[in-house]
């Protein structure tokens, strides 16, 4: 059509992490802190950032309240402000939402119909299951 302009919408910020974002996090997590060349030489796997990008990223998950810097010399050292369980809770918050309208009990219903636990596993949810009814029961 002539006259029409293509809009372009931006991708919607979103508070849980990306892969990558979260590549970077274990670094720090296990790290307890570093600078962008300790989580370049953190990062294994394929498809390794380069520095730049590293910093990019470093920078988002600073704007999203991940991380704080201070500066050390020349040096920008990064420190998480979430830890693991905190982001574990924000990330199933998340999949909550998008997958299982809010609903947990749908959620581990669809895990214990996954076909790759195995028994031990199966045995040690349905323990968790009901030490959280014990205490849920004790409130």
């Amino acid at each position: 059509m002539r006259g029409r302009r293509e809009q372009h919408v931006a991708r919607k910020r979103s508070a849980a992490l990306t892969d990558g974002e979260l590549r970077i996090m274990r670094v720090l997590w296990d790290r307890g802190r570093g600078t962008v060349g300790d989580v370049v030489d953190g990062l294994e796997g394929p498809g390794k950032p380069a520095y730049n990008t590293v910093l990019t990223m470093l920078r988002i998950l600073e704007r999203k309240k991940y991380l704080s810097h201070e500066k050390v010399g020349r040096a920008f050292v990064f420190t998480p402000l979430v830890d693991r369980g905190a982001a574990r809770r924000t990330a199933v918050s998340h999949l909550l939402t998008r997958f299982f309208d809010d609903s947990p009990e749908l959620l581990v219903l669809n895990l214990l119909q996954d076909d790759t636990l195995d028994e031990d596993e199966l045995q040690r949810v349905r323990e968790l299951v009901e030490q959280g009814a014990v205490l849920e029961h004790q409130r």
